[in-house]
């Protein structure tokens, strides 16, 4: 997987993690560096962790799973998630609070995790630069948030999504010989 395609990978998981970021941001009355920074600790860092759990199951369980498949379903899923209703505004950074948005939001990182198994993906570089996106996004999306509000959580996700199914069809296309890149 080149360089570019595993950033647009990290683009596309970080998604979840700024939409929820912006949110965050669009709750906080006086917003600091450190709402910042939480928010990037927690979902750069679950982004981090997630993948690599999923790369050691999918080590495991390699011979049961194609290479394609999950990121479309994980790009599909992410982009029926930008249609439900949005999340409840709440301005608590607290460790319970930020812990549960981070998993939620790192779910999808774990598939990934699994298909970079498949693919034969070195994990630790790769998880770093899913989780320092996601950290920079998440940060980012604090301020953007506190600035312009709800109006580009949807995009976000949908955008987010795209990406990643668009990297499933290349793989399915590359995994069935129709193209080479």
């Amino acid at each position: 997987m080149s360089f570019v395609e595993l950033l647009l990978v990290a683009v596309g998981l970080s998604m979840d993690a700024f939409a929820v970021s912006v949110c965050k941001g669009l709750s906080v009355k006086k917003l600091g560096v450190k709402h910042a920074l939480i928010a990037g600790a927690y979902f750069g860092g679950f982004q981090f962790l997630m993948p690599v759990i999923g790369w050691f199951l999918g080590s495991r369980f390699e011979h049961i799973i194609t290479s394609f498949d999950h990121w479309i379903a994980i790009g599909v899923n992410m982009i029926q998630e930008s249609f439900s209703k949005a999340e409840e505004l709440n301005d608590d950074f607290g460790v319970k609070t930020m812990l549960m948005m981070a998993v939620a939001t790192s779910i999808d990182a774990l598939a990934v995790g699994v298909t970079f198994a498949c693919l034969e993906v070195s994990i630790l570089p790769s998880s770093a630069l899913i989780g320092l996106t996601t950290f920079c996004l998440s940060a980012l999306g604090i301020y953007i948030g506190h600035i312009f509000g709800l109006r580009f959580k949807a995009w976000a996700e949908r955008a987010g999504g795209a990406i990643l199914i668009l990297i499933g069809v290349k793989i399915l296309l590359e995994h069935l010989g129709i193209i080479s890149f």
